[in-house]
């Protein structure tokens, strides 16, 4: 004879599972209402120097984002507990029958981490040119004669853009002194 550690009879858990796989868009108003309330407490908390405030401070943008979080928290799960679903894209073509490309994530993975350990020796427009050109030849690009062009050009125009005109320091490398 089997006896049972829970005083809930196995069709009211089975209903129970039902109902939440039938509402699991819940847990993505969780994460959003988790997330507006760390955004809201850590903006709170933030020290804030008079000197440093202009019309609008530092907390204006994370208050109004923590509060937006909330906000479409609580719309959301109206929403889904009134019976409203997502629905698939029509347009989307994704085989779900056919197994994960980890050849194409781990190769994206790993031009991540190697651009990451060679911003610092080589500097942005090199590691950033190796970051644009891993990420074309591990996404399906076979340009040999286009591609590390390209992508030198691009990692050299983010580094102009950010470096000289925004004033946000990206490490040179050893092109400090030409560019």
């Amino acid at each position: 004879m089997t006896t049972q550690t829970t005083d809930i009879p196995p069709a009211e858990q089975s209903e129970r599972r039902s109902w939440l796989r039938e509402h699991s868009e819940l847990g993505v108003c969780a994460l959003l209402l988790v997330l507006g309330v760390l955004v809201l407490a850590d903006t709170l908390t933030m020290d804030v120097d008079i000197a440093q405030r202009g019309p609008v401070g530092p907390r204006t943008v994370p208050v109004v984002v923590g509060a937006g979080l909330l906000v479409i928290a609580a719309l959301l799960a109206v929403d889904v507990l009134r019976g409203g679903r997502g629905q698939a894209e029509g347009g989307e073509d994704i085989d779900l029958s056919e197994p994960a490309d980890w050849r194409t994530v781990l190769l994206l993975a790993g031009v991540f981490l190697g651009s990451a350990v060679l911003i610092e020796p080589l500097g942005f427009p090199v590691a950033g040119a190796l970051l644009f050109w891993g990420a074309a030849f591990a996404l399906g690009s076979r340009r040999i004669d286009r591609d590390p062009l390209i992508a030198a050009g691009l990692s050299l125009v983010t580094y102009v853009v950010f470096n000289n005109l925004l004033g946000v320091p990206l490490p040179g490398g050893p092109l400090m002194g030409v560019l």
